[in-house]
């Protein structure tokens, strides 16, 4: 008979799982509040969530000090993993979150907002990205991933129009092939070496010197796959401007930050140690990926005629641009990943955001679509204040100086020319410069076409609430302003990246 085994509360250090315990905390409050008293404003489920949320990165500041002082810091039976990437994504998660949530306090219309539900399941989603990059074991990156991708597909769904429900419904089913590919690899890493933490996995293999690479090969090329669905890389991107175009344009800017960093994190911990391990086809495969959806995304982006579309192959060229960190696989590159999305959040939400007070319920004769660059013709007479901003979000990410993204993009370029790549530096050079076309041409439209007037007389005009003019003016003073905190940024980044080993 075995004696029993004794575990003090202790030696589980719970304080680690503390950051996402927050947030769940708050979902399970809204939800008991909802039941208790029913139809409450909505503006009380805003306070509350901002409330969970600051508490929640209160608790990483917290953890950020404790890693400072004594490193890496295990905890829950070795299943949780507080290190310097997973504090810079959460920090990234939460901060991208609480920009997110004030945005709720808009007109009625946007009637999501009015369910106590969607604030609940938007808390747990934001969990289930804190457990994804606060592991190396990759059942609970499972939990996490599933977690926040079930709350993600309702709360598209929650928006309630007919591109809504198509957009949830292929997310869903990509969501869930993505899973399956990720399971399966998985699997492979587990039966190669009877563990399924990173760390593990990485001795084992290293000490084998890697017999069995084919089997190897087959694991990692499911995990591509299933990260690829998640980063929208070419050629798993397809779903990616349908479910952009379905969803309200800030939940959009949303999915085009958060899930994003969370996934990168974990690509990052997974593929990395095997880049470093000499495995050569991997770094084949990853630098055609890198390539490939830089440049494509970049040309489709070219030839739409919706502005949330342009930003949506955007938004994926962007991430082909990042997961040329992944591949360089330096210190450098890897804070040169936590700087860039860091700016490109300000940025992007900021974009997405502005899209959003122009929206409207019945499109006029003029209008093809609810947001066709028509609609932007014009707009520095008939709204200057919002015309401006957005050419302001558009020079950046353009990667025009001195705005923000230009500074994430020409740490991200000098890291790969340090790194050796200068080949693939300069194919990021020339993609930035494709990019800055299309941007261009919105701003064209803004400053040098006439406004655009339908039969029945209507002209654009923004119709931004407070709260939304707030969150705005918040990502264009970080827009502009970016380049005083370039320096302090990158030394707290690279701190944590180079403690934690990476």
């Amino acid at each position: 008979m075995l004696a029993p085994v004794n575990v003090s509360l202790e030696s589980l250090n719970l304080m680690t799982l503390s950051p996402m315990l927050i947030p769940i905390i708050g979902a399970l409050l809204i939800l008991v509040i909802d039941v208790i008293k029913s139809g409450l404003d909505k503006t009380l489920y805003v306070v509350l969530s901002l409330l969970f949320l600051f508490m929640d990165f209160s608790s990483l500041i917290e953890s950020a000090g404790i890693f400072t002082q004594d490193g890496t810091i295990m905890g829950v039976f070795d299943v949780m993993l507080i290190d310097g990437l997973a504090i810079l994504s959460q920090f990234i998660i939460v901060g991208a979150s609480m920009l997110f949530i004030p945005l709720a306090l808009t007109h009625k219309r946007f009637h999501e907002f009015s369910y106590p539900e969607f604030f609940a399941l938007f808390l747990f989603m934001i969990a289930g990205f804190q457990f994804m990059v606060a592991t190396d074991n990759l059942i609970l990156v499972f939990v996490g991933l599933e977690t926040s991708s079930l709350a993600l597909y309702t709360l598209i769904a929650m928006h309630n129009r007919d591109k809504s429900f198509e957009a949830a419904v292929k997310y869903f089913t990509m969501g869930a092939l993505a899973a399956g590919f990720y399971s399966f690899g998985a699997m492979v890493f587990y039966a190669l070496t009877g563990s399924v933490e990173l760390n593990q996995i990485a001795t084992v293999l290293a000490a084998n010197q890697y017999v069995d690479i084919g089997y190897v090969l087959v694991g990692v090329v499911f995990m591509l796959a299933s990260f690829g669905f998640k980063l929208s890389i070419v050629p798993f991107h397809t779903w990616a401007p349908d479910v952009y175009e379905g969803a309200s344009a800030s939940m959009a800017g949303f999915m085009s930050i958060v899930p994003k960093i969370a996934a990168f994190v974990v690509a990052m911990r997974i593929f990395e140690f095997l880049i470093h391990s000499g495995v050569v086809w991997l770094e084949v495969i990853l630098y055609i990926f890198v390539v490939i959806t830089m440049t494509a995304a970049n040309i489709w982006a070219l030839v739409q005629t919706d502005v949330k579309r342009m930003l949506a192959y955007s938004s994926i060229s962007h991430a082909g641009f990042v997961m040329a960190a992944i591949l360089i696989g330096t210190t450098q590159a890897n804070s040169a990943l936590f700087l860039y999305w860091i700016l490109f959040s300000f940025t992007n939400l900021g974009s997405f955001s502005m899209l959003w007070i122009s929206r409207q319920k019945h499109l006029p004769d003029h209008q093809r679509s609810d947001h066709s660059y028509d609609k932007f013709a014009g707009m520095i007479k008939t709204a200057p204040i919002a015309g401006t901003i957005m050419a302001l979000f558009m020079l950046s990410l353009a990667g025009i100086p001195p705005f923000a993204l230009f500074w994430g993009k020409l740490y991200l370029i000098s890291s790969a020319v340090t790194g050796g790549y200068t080949v693939l530096a300069i194919i990021m050079a020339l993609n930035s410069a494709i990019a800055g076309y299309y941007y261009l041409k919105l701003i064209v439209y803004i400053f040098m076409k006439e406004p655009v007037v339908g039969n029945d007389g209507h002209i654009y005009a923004s119709n931004a609430t407070m709260s939304l003019k707030y969150i705005i003016g918040f990502a264009a003073i970080g827009t502009i302003f970016a380049f005083l905190a370039i320096n302090p940024l990158l030394e707290f980044i690279t701190s944590f990246v180079y403690n934690s080993g990476y």
